[in-house]
């Protein structure tokens, strides 16, 4: 299993480094797929053993497309848009990664699928993880991408380095700052966290800042980090209960968490192996 999954981090590796938006290929049908109280915006395509795709901020689902054009050939792709990004709805609450879960559990009962490889990134890798402790029997192997867990490991001191001065930035006025500014404020993360701001194009920044400049967005953007406290608590009693025993492949940018994204997994999971992505035009984005 553990081999599988070195395969499969491998056809993403080529790829992750890549900031551009690509059209899904027209084998993919988009679905608006009601669960836990939301309804979410939902990129389906292929057969074959299911791989759900988990997206983070300042993207949505349609980062994922030139993987998806990959493992769509001999995959069941499944691309949804977190709740209250992308195309998905903008209920008030219910942005707790715990949460969450149960939105991508429902998703998989709509399309009928049992179990999924999951691969994820930044805010995804939250997500991602309470699906796999929640929901262990659902969760075959995780490629995890750039990003750290509230709670485990060395989160506490993540969260006090200065590049996470957005963590604690939201609120009615940060909200009117932002609004009709939301380039602005993108372009801070993807010209200061990207190893290379020239590798995310115009017509890309201009394709997520139209999203995120969408009523509602930016708010439950700022929801998905005020949630943060609530799931470093969910976590560590997700923990308590056992570590993951899947196989994990923790994948850092070279430029980022690097080697040290398998440390942090290690916390949570058994069977982890490490990778770095040395393309560079993306970093966290957190």
């Amino acid at each position: 299993m553990i081999r599988a999954l070195i395969v499969l981090g491998m056809l993403l590796l080529p790829t992750a480094g890549l900031a551009r938006v690509e059209p899904y290929p027209s084998t993919f049908q988009s679905r608006e797929i009601a669960t836990n109280g939301t309804t979410l915006h939902v990129r389906v395509g292929g057969s074959g053993p299911a791989v759900l795709l988990l997206h983070g901020f300042g993207d949505t689902g349609d980062m994922w497309s030139p993987i998806a054009q990959k493992l769509v050939k001999d995959h069941t792709v499944v691309v949804p848009d977190l709740r209250g990004m992308g195309l998905s709805a903008h209920p008030e609450t219910g942005y707790e990664k715990k949460n969450q879960a149960a939105d991508m559990a429902g998703v998989l009962d709509q399309l009928k699928i049992e179990k999924v490889d999951l691969v994820t990134h930044d805010i995804g890798n939250m997500v991602g993880y309470a699906l796999a402790a929640q929901y262990p029997s659902r969760v075959t192997r995780w490629v995890v991408i750039d990003a750290p867990l509230p709670g485990i490991g060395n989160w506490g001191t993540i969260i006090h380095s200065p590049q996470l001065w957005h963590f604690n930035f939201r609120g009615p006025d940060v909200e009117r700052l932002v609004a009709g500014r939301e380039r602005i404020y993108l372009d801070r993360f993807w010209n200061e966290l990207s190893a290379d701001p020239k590798r995310i194009d115009e017509a890309t920044r201009r394709h997520y800042a139209a999203l995120y400049a969408r009523p509602h967005a930016m708010h439950d953007a700022f929801n998905q980090f005020a949630a943060f406290a609530q799931d470093a608590e969910d976590n560590k009693a997700l923990l308590a209960q056992r570590k993951l025993d899947i196989p994990v492949l923790a994948v850092g940018a070279e430029k980022s968490f690097g080697a040290g994204m398998a440390d942090e997994l290690r916390f949570a999971a058994n069977h982890v192996e490490g990778g770095i992505e040395s393309d560079g035009a993306r970093s966290t984005v957190l």
